[in-house]
C-alpha cells in the first residue's frame, strides 16, 4: 500500500498510526464527546510536525500538526502528506471544517486511520478530499475507534442520535468514606470549612467549568453553599457557560451571590437559568428575573421533582452539548441511577468521615469503560467513563 505523494511503505505507516493513536488516548477525558484524534504531517519521510486534539472545543489534531509543521524547518512547499487516525471533519461546530485547513495547506495525499462512525457525516470529509484533488489512503482498523475514542462510538450510536441528549460530567469532591460533606468541627464554636479537596483541586475545576456549555446544579447546593458557578483564573474565562439550577419550586433567593457577587475583572459568570415546575408560584418567578434570571417551566417525574429527560432535552435545545453537574448527592444519584451521566471526575481528600449521604457504595460497583487516576496536590482524581 502506496500512495504516489508518500514515501513511507504500509509497516511504516501503520506504526505512525498506532503511535498517534496513542499519544491520542491521554487526551480522551478532556475532549469527550468529541474523539481524541492525532495527526501527522510528513515532508516525504520526514515529519514536518504532529499534533492532537487535546481540549474540548478548541483546535483539532489536523490543525495543531499543522501549526507545528509551520514551526518547524521544513518549508510547506515540502509537505507532501497527513497522516490522521480518524477522517477529517467536514462540518463546522466550535472550530471550522478541517478539510479546509488541509486543503489549503497543499497536501496532496491524506492517510486516515478509521472512517467517521457518525452515519451522518461518515465519507464526507474524504470525499470532499478528494474533489479537491487530494489523494486519500485509508487504513481503517490501524487505530480502531473501539481502542483509541471507545466513548466517541457512544456518542454516536443510533440511541443517543435518536434522542439525543447534552454529554455530561459529574464531578464532586469526597471525603475518605464517600461523603460529599466534611465533617462537623469538634468544637462546636468552631465554623467548619466546606472545603474538601485543596487549591490545585479547585484550580483544575475551573479549567474543567471554562469547557463545558453549561454548569448545573440543583437547589439543595445553592440554599447550602450559596454558590457562584463563575469561571474564574485559572479557567480560561473568554466565554462563560450557563449557569442552570434545577429548581421544582422556586426556592432559589434572588439574593443569592449568583445575582449579587460583585465578579473579578477576569472572572466569567454565565447567564443564569432556573428550571422549575411548569405554572411554579409567580412572584418567586418574577422576582428571580428581577434578580437576573431567566425561569423556565418544565413537565415533573413521578417522584415530585423535574423530569431528568426533560431537562436533558432542554439543555440540549439551548445548544449545550457538554455539561458539567456539580451537585449534591441527591441529584447526583438521581442523575448516576437515570444514566444521564457519561463522564465522572472524582476529587478524594485524606479527610475521614464526613456528612450525608455516601457515594462510596456507587463507586464500588460502579462499571466504568475506562478510568484514568492522578494527583491534584494532595487529593487524588479518578477520571472515567460510564
Amino acid at each position: 500500500m502506496r500512495s504516489v505523494a508518500t514515501s513511507l511503505d504500509e509497516q511504516a505507516l501503520t506504526a505512525l498510526l498506532r503511535e498517534l493513536g496513542e499519544g491520542a488516548r491521554p487526551y480522551r477525558f478532556g475532549v469527550a464527546p468529541n474523539p481524541c484524534v492525532g495527526a501527522a504531517v510528513l515532508a516525504g519521510t520526514r515529519e514536518a510536525g504532529r499534533g492532537f486534539h487535546q481540549v474540548f472545543g478548541e483546535e483539532h489534531a489536523e490543525i495543531a500538526a499543522l501549526a507545528a509543521a509551520k514551526r518547524s524547518a521544513i518549508p510547506a512547499s515540502e509537505w507532501t502528506t497527513l497522516v490522521v487516525t480518524l477522517e477529517p471533519c467536514s462540518t463546522s461546530a466550535k472550530t471550522p471544517p478541517c478539510i479546509d485547513a488541509i486543503i489549503a495547506s497543499g497536501i496532496k495525499t491524506v492517510v486516515v486511520g478509521a472512517l467517521d462512525p457518525d452515519l451522518r457525516h461518515r465519507g464526507r470529509g474524504l470525499e470532499a478530499l478528494k474533489a479537491a484533488g487530494v489523494e486519500i489512503l485509508l487504513m481503517e482498523g490501524i487505530a480502531a475507534l473501539d481502542w483509541v475514542s471507545p466513548h466517541f462510538l457512544g456518542w454516536c450510536s443510533h440511541e443517543r442520535l435518536r434522542r439525543p441528549r447534552p454529554w455530561t460530567i459529574a464531578k464532586w469532591a469526597q471525603t475518605l468514606s464517600g461523603h460529599l460533606s466534611p465533617p462537623l468541627p469538634r468544637n462546636l464554636d468552631s465554623v467548619p470549612d466546606p472545603r474538601i479537596s485543596g487549591p490545585e483541586a479547585h484550580a483544575e475545576v475551573q479549567h474543567l467549568r471554562s469547557r463545558v456549555d453549561a454548569v448545573v446544579t440543583g437547589i439543595g447546593t445553592v440554599l447550602a453553599d450559596d454558590p457562584l458557578l463563575t469561571v474564574r483564573p485559572p479557567g480560561v474565562t473568554r466565554e462563560a457557560p450557563m449557569r442552570v439550577v434545577l429548581d421544582s419550586y422556586l426556592r432559589t433567593r434572588p439574593t443569592g451571590r449568583m445575582f449579587t457577587h460583585e465578579h473579578g475583572p477576569q472572572d466569567a459568570a454565565g447567564q443564569v437559568h432556573v428550571l422549575s415546575f411548569a405554572g411554579a408560584d409567580g412572584g418567586r418567578a418574577r422576582a428571580l428575573q428581577a434578580a437576573g434570571a431567566e425561569v423556565h417551566g418544565l413537565h415533573g417525574s413521578a417522584r415530585d421533582s423535574l423530569d431528568l429527560r426533560g431537562v436533558q432535552g432542554w439543555l440540549w435545545d439551548q445548544g449545550a452539548r457538554r455539561v458539567l453537574l456539580e451537585a449534591g448527592p441527591t441529584l447526583l444519584q438521581a442523575m448516576l441511577e437515570s444514566g444521564f451521566v457519561d463522564q465522572v471526575r472524582i476529587y478524594t481528600s485524606d479527610m475521614r468521615g464526613g456528612e450525608g449521604n455516601s457515594l462510596a457504595g456507587w463507586l464500588a460497583h460502579a462499571k466504568l469503560l475506562e478510568r484514568a487516576d492522578s494527583n491534584a496536590g494532595d487529593d487524588a482524581v479518578i477520571d472515567a467513563f460510564l
